[in-house]
């Protein structure tokens, strides 16, 4: 399960970061299957496996932090045996599971108390929480119109424009991601996810900082959304992932180079609010 869990983050098959950090936490479960002599090759192997589960994406504030939380509770307890040792770790993967999902369903909520009916966003990527937000608004009786950025080259903001349209009362246009500036003007809001917010700067979709910088020249308010585990503060190096050019173009570029960061850097100043299950912080 582990392995496959690795692939599956390397190879982007899950696009929400907090849907990453709890598979990779429920990962970890495997490790109570396996047989150990002692304590000390237990907590060898939690670190081991903790440590490749994070490095399968370097730029996930949620992995990076239920995965320490994971290896700290199993480290700190001390226990006396492997079977108390793998108590432990259940325990704690439980525990990093509810706070991750509840954080993000509480996220969702205090977003959604900012759609009003017959409000008209525009959103980027691939995003649970801006997802459980639009359809908790939809649900307490708000009509929403959303334009959808296709979030090149992976295509994720097709997932997203499809989840919507699944939802009464939601208006849903798919847009390709550089008519994001022609159709901003007719937006009361941007609201997108994060991947992580590090000290002053948001690392997401690449595509979101010239949304946000031509929200900012239009004054149009922009908004961000997850849990509280995506804002970390220390011991976390952001790594952008820069990936294969054949997502881009599946003929060999010939005569010229290829980039595909992942993310972009967005400064906080850009922002209007972050939105966490602690609630609103206004900027």
């Amino acid at each position: 399960m582990i392995d496959e869990t690795v692939a599956e983050i390397e190879e982007m098959q899950t696009h929400s970061s907090s849907i990453v950090a709890v598979k990779s936490a429920r990962a970890m479960m495997e490790l109570t299957d396996r047989e150990y002599a002692t304590v000390e090759e237990f907590v060898r192997d939690v670190e081991r496996n903790s440590s490749v589960l994070r490095r399968a994406n370097s730029s996930h504030a949620s992995l990076f932090n239920v995965q320490r939380d994971i290896v700290r509770s199993v480290t700190e307890a001390d226990p006396e045996d492997v079977e108390t040792a793998k108590a432990v770790l259940v325990d704690a993967i439980d525990r990093v599971v509810d706070r991750v999902e509840t954080g993000k369903q509480e996220a969702a909520k205090h977003a959604a108390a900012n759609l009003e009916d017959g409000t008209t966003l525009l959103t980027h990527d691939y995003s649970s929480t801006v997802l459980e937000a639009i359809e908790h608004a939809a649900e307490s009786g708000a009509e929403l119109s959303v334009y959808v950025t296709e979030a090149r080259p992976r295509l994720a903001g097709r997932k997203t424009a499809r989840a919507l349209a699944e939802i009464d009362g939601v208006e849903t246009t798919l847009i390709v991601d550089s008519a994001a500036g022609h159709y901003l003007s007719d937006c009361d809001g941007v609201l997108i996810g994060m991947d992580c917010l590090v000290g002053e700067t948001l690392y997401n979709r690449v595509g979101t900082y010239p949304i946000a910088a031509t929200a900012a020249d239009l004054d149009v308010p922009m908004r961000v959304t997850g849990s509280g585990a995506k804002l970390i503060d220390e011991g976390f190096v952001f790594e952008n992932d820069f990936r294969s050019p054949s997502e881009v173009m599946l003929e060999p570029a010939e005569g010229f180079d290829l980039k595909n960061p992942r993310y972009d850097a967005t400064p906080v100043r850009l922002l209007d609010a972050i939105i966490t299950d602690d609630g609103g912080l206004s900027l």
